[in-house]
């Protein structure tokens, strides 16, 4: 897993002005897990399950870019093709390699040792599978996406895509697997996934994670 210095993970932010000028409105995409403190003050715990679905809240977001990048094809008017690569670098960088890969090691196996779920956890790891491929195809299409011809076709189609199968991934995971989780685990083996799951975070994207 590539290791992302803070620097790199907060340029999310810099493209937010030609975003605004462009009629799309870009996430401040990892300001969505921490509110910044006003004074030091000890931060409730977080569950996993409650950790995931925020990681949820920015892969939300980003589908909110892609789709504003989609009006802005159907209405042929030109816009920065940046915008939509920024976008996927995120989904890239937080969501597939850092996101997806704490439930593929940390999630899923809990409920195939227990036999749980198995159909759905099934389908969401090749849904993940899937994902990344779509990813790499609209980083690869993006550039030449501004003006009509066969990359923006690709993207738009691939954008479509994901778009489709990302809603449906997240939701059936926040409504059917995670709240199962906690009942597969011990109560020190809950609390460590936390602490793990922190880790983690802190490691690949700096002290204050991506808040």
């Amino acid at each position: 897993m590539t290791v992302l210095p803070k620097r790199n993970i907060l340029k999310a932010t810099a493209i937010a002005g030609a975003a605004l000028a462009s009629g799309l409105i870009v996430p401040s995409a990892f300001a969505a897990k921490k509110k910044e403190k006003k004074e030091p003050e000890k931060e409730a715990e977080v569950t996993p399950p409650e950790d995931l679905m925020r990681e949820h809240g920015v892969l939300d977001r980003l589908l909110l870019v892609y789709e504003a990048g989609l009006r802005k094809f159907a209405a042929n008017e030109d816009f920065d093709p940046a915008i939509i690569a920024n976008a996927a670098e995120i989904v890239r960088d937080f969501i597939e390699n850092y996101h997806e890969k704490s439930e593929e090691e940390a999630v899923f196996p809990r409920f195939r040792n227990t036999g749980k779920m198995l159909p759905l956890v099934d389908t969401l790891l090749a849904q993940h599978e899937a994902g990344r491929r779509v990813t790499q195809t609209i980083l690869q299409a993006a550039p030449g996406s501004r003006k009509d011809g066969d990359d923006r076709k690709r993207l738009v189609a691939s954008i479509q895509s994901f778009i489709a199968m990302y809603r449906p991934h997240a939701a059936r995971e926040d409504t059917d697997l995670f709240p199962l989780l906690k009942g597969l685990v011990s109560a020190h083996e809950y609390d460590a996934m936390a602490e793990d799951f922190e880790k983690k975070e802190h490691q690949l994207f700096g002290g204050d994670g991506f808040g």
